[in-house]
């Protein structure tokens, strides 16, 4: 009887391991972001999906014949469960470049994943990537030109780029402003040849005082360089107002923005012109990115017609209800009015890439002018355009109005450069635009 038994197991045996192999599956590797160039210390995702798991994981950088182990993972392993629960995605991160490698050297490398699945068969499954060890930053050439600055202004400067880049454009404190290829350029980075540039940039309304504006570039793998270039800057004192806040004003507020609240309205009232505004801001400066790579304006931009100025860019508000000072915010536009339900006209030639209600600032048409440089009109009664829709300067888009947080019938209008707002009353005036911006966007031969 116990043979019999004992051969009755091996038979199971017999039949049970080839299902635990054939059982066996591979492992599929993808990387979170493609990986072209290696440098100091490049980050590196990874995931592995098996649905038996993965035993071990293991990164390994070849280069010159040595091999540089980057990585290793090993888990428990498991081979004889037939009843097992699929196991989710694997992720790795780790670090490749010189800091943790010292005897990389520039150059080409082949980067190789490799994944062994956590089952009887134990099969391994790899992905090679060719790549480039490059620890030398990019070099800029600076155009020979004088920029004249304002604080909360515009300005444009052209550069070239040298050696293997991704990004290129001008660092002002905290903000970034990208760059675009001249018009005698075909756009994309990363090329080895010179490469002439141009960036539109802001000098924003709150730099603080000695912060310098400079070109950078930087490689895929990270290195950076920068350049400064000649530039004189004019400060300037931005006006103080005091915004009485009525009973009238406060509850149209709050029945428009916080329908629906609780709590002492005063409180919500501070809510949204703090915490909305900071979100309505958000949505405006994510905007940049659907921007044109070329300019599809010209000439000067328009002001609404007839129009007298209720608010300046950059007004600095003190609110007040019943004699208490409650809010301190920046009105980063103009107010224009003339009579209710105005015509408001395109101020120039663009891409309408936004037309909807948002928060404060009501209904809000946003068009792009190509180069990160974007319009907005505000608190609109009326919206005659949809997103994706051609406008031409003068074209009527929209009726002012008193959505959102407007107490009148007026247009908030404000321009933004790659998501920063700046003072649309330089982009006013046809002197301006053409000695500080046209006579940049097109190439001239530089000096040598």
């Amino acid at each position: 009887m116990r043979r019999l038994i004992f051969f009755l197991l091996i038979l199971a045996l017999a039949g049970y391991l080839p299902v635990l192999w054939l059982r066996s599956t591979g492992t599929v590797l993808t990387l979170r972001e493609e990986v072209k160039v290696i440098g100091v210390a490049t980050p590196i995702g990874v995931v592995a999906v098996n649905p038996h798991g993965v035993r071990e994981f293991r990164a390994v950088l070849e280069q010159g014949g040595q091999a540089h182990t980057l990585f290793l993972r090993n888990e428990p392993g498991v081979r004889w469960n037939l009843f097992r629960k699929q196991e989710n995605p694997r992720s790795y991160e780790f670090e490749a470049g010189t800091r943790k490698t010292p005897g990389l050297r520039n150059g080409r490398a082949s980067l190789r994943l490799e994944a062994i699945s956590n089952d009887l068969r134990a099969r391994t499954d790899s992905l090679a990537l060719e790549v480039e060890v490059n620890t030398r930053p990019p070099a800029i050439s600076v155009d020979e030109g004088q920029h004249y600055i304002t604080l909360g202004g515009s300005e444009v400067v052209a550069f070239s780029v040298s050696g293997y880049w991704t990004e290129a454009g001008v660092r002002v404190g905290k903000y970034r402003f990208r760059s675009f290829a001249r018009e005698d350029q075909l756009p994309g980075p990363g090329r080895e040849r010179a490469a002439r540039r141009i960036c539109l940039f802001a000098y924003p309304y709150d730099t603080p005082e000695g912060e310098v504006p400079v070109i950078y570039a930087r490689n895929p793998a990270g290195a950076e360089v920068t350049a400064r270039f000649w530039h004189k800057l004019f400060r300037k004192q931005f006006r103080m107002r005091e915004i009485l806040v009525s009973e009238a004003f406060l509850n149209k507020v709050l029945q428009e923005l916080d329908r629906g609240g609780t709590g002492e309205p005063v409180a919500r009232f501070i809510k949204v012109n703090s915490d909305l505004r900071k979100q309505n801001h958000q949505t405006l400066a994510e905007l940049r990115l659907q921007t044109a790579d070329r300019p599809l304006w010209s000439g000067p931009f328009l002001q609404l017609a007839n129009s007298s100025v209720e608010a300046q860019f950059c007004d600095y508000r003190r609110y007040f209800y019943h004699g208490q000072s409650i809010d301190e915010q920046v009105h980063l536009g103009f107010d224009l009015a003339v009579t209710a339900n105005t015509p408001v006209a395109a101020a120039n030639d663009g891409k309408v890439i936004h037309a909807a209600p948002l928060g404060i600032y009501g209904n809000t048409i946003v068009v792009d002018h190509g180069l990160a440089l974007q319009s907005i009109y505000a608190h609109l009664s009326r919206m005659q355009v949809k997103p994706g829709d051609a406008v031409k300067k003068g074209q009527i888009i929209g009726r002012s109005g008193s959505t959102g947080m407007a107490g009148g019938d007026h247009l908030h209008f404000s321009m933004q450069v790659d998501g920063v707002p700046v003072n649309p009353i330089e982009w006013w005036d046809s002197h301006w635009i053409q000695d500080r911006v046209l006579s940049n966007l097109r190439y001239k031969p530089e000096k040598h």
